[in-house]
């Protein structure tokens, strides 16, 4: 069990999403940045489709009831426990009683809080994930908010008993445990990136000048943007010749131009169809680091095959398979010393 006493600037229950629903018009939602939330997951034994909060710029304040452990990854939001920072993508003993601050964001957007055994509450159409626009998922469909009580599913057996070994090795009242996620495996957020992107269904149809603008000049993450998109500001696009299209399926990181040449980056809650030409693909694999932008961020996009981003992908997916087995015998052992 766990109390949120400050909810900060925007928390919600986050899972991998919500599946097979987008021809009802139901978003598939879910973390911004799973990668974030998939490995925050592993570090305490979790399955990687188990929710976790996602926090934005400023997160929460959150009261332990139990021993537990949990991981902080994303973000740095300056995470706290009696005034001694945390530190990030690694496993962590929390005593009962504790309470978990969070203070300015250092770098990135979104962190993502993973609590052994997983966050307890409603599945809805296969997913605990909070849907804003629709008021589904998570606690009510709504972010958190202070007051709340949380409650986790019970933590595997090895976290069960690094849980009870811990108890016995501190009088404090949080332990991190000596190893973390590799360096090298860790993203790194600025303020400017390059972002891969497969040129989209209706790129032919902008004027020449477009085409080139979109790869070649940067675009600022406009105040205006959340988890449906991303309002980008820059270079005003434009099709060749104006036409009326019908709306068709989106994803996540489809990039529409609307009337007004300004790009939408569509995001996790984005709508299921648009009617907006749509320029470009961001690659899958660098969904993640989008996830992490804010507003007056800059990006500019970097052209790239669908087989050059599917072979990214597979790497990331190796190198997360390699974690995973990684963390597994790093916390089986940590509970048997």
């Amino acid at each position: 069990m766990f109390t949120i006493i400050r909810s900060g600037m925007l928390t919600t229950i986050q899972d991998l999403g919500r599946h097979g629903y987008q021809q009802y018009g139901v978003s598939v939602s879910g973390a911004m940045d799973t990668f974030a939330h998939r490995i925050a997951n592993l570090l305490v034994g979790n399955d990687e489709q188990q929710a976790t909060l996602e926090m934005t710029l400023i997160g929460p304040a959150i009261l332990f009831e139990n021993d537990t452990f949990i991981s902080i990854c994303g973000a740095d939001l300056s995470p706290t426990i009696d005034n001694e920072p945390l530190p990030l993508w690694r496993p962590i003993f929390v005593r009962k009683g504790s309470k978990l601050s969070f203070g300015f964001c250092k770098n990135g957007c979104r962190a993502y809080l993973a609590i052994a055994g997983g966050i307890h509450v409603a599945n809805v159409m296969g997913s605990r994930s909070t849907f804003l626009k629709a008021r589904i998922g998570g606690v009510q469909g709504r972010a958190v908010q202070s007051g709340d009580q949380l409650s986790s599913y019970s933590p595997s057996p090895y976290i069960t008993k690094l849980i009870e070994r811990s108890t016995c090795m501190t009088t404090k009242n949080h332990l991190p445990l000596k190893w973390h996620i590799s360096y090298e495996c860790i993203p790194h957020f600025n303020k400017k990136h390059t972002v891969f992107v497969m040129k989209g269904k209706h790129f032919s149809q902008f004027t020449r000048d477009s085409q080139e603008q979109f790869f070649t000049k940067p675009f600022t993450i406009s105040m205006n943007s959340d988890r449906v998109g991303y309002r980008l500001k820059g270079t005003p696009l434009s099709l060749a010749e104006p036409k009326e299209y019908l709306s068709e399926p989106v994803t996540f990181g489809s990039i529409q131009v609307p009337t007004n040449g300004r790009p939408i980056l569509l995001m996790a809650d984005h709508q299921t169809t648009g009617g907006h030409p749509r320029i470009g693909e961001v690659a899958s694999v660098d969904l993640p680091l989008i996830a992490q932008l804010k507003p007056g961020d800059v990006l500019s996009f970097q052209e790239i095959s669908v087989q050059q981003a599917q072979r990214l992908l597979l790497e990331r997916e190796a190198m997360i398979g390699v974690l995973k087995q990684g963390i597994k015998l790093a916390l089986k052992g940590a509970g048997n010393t």
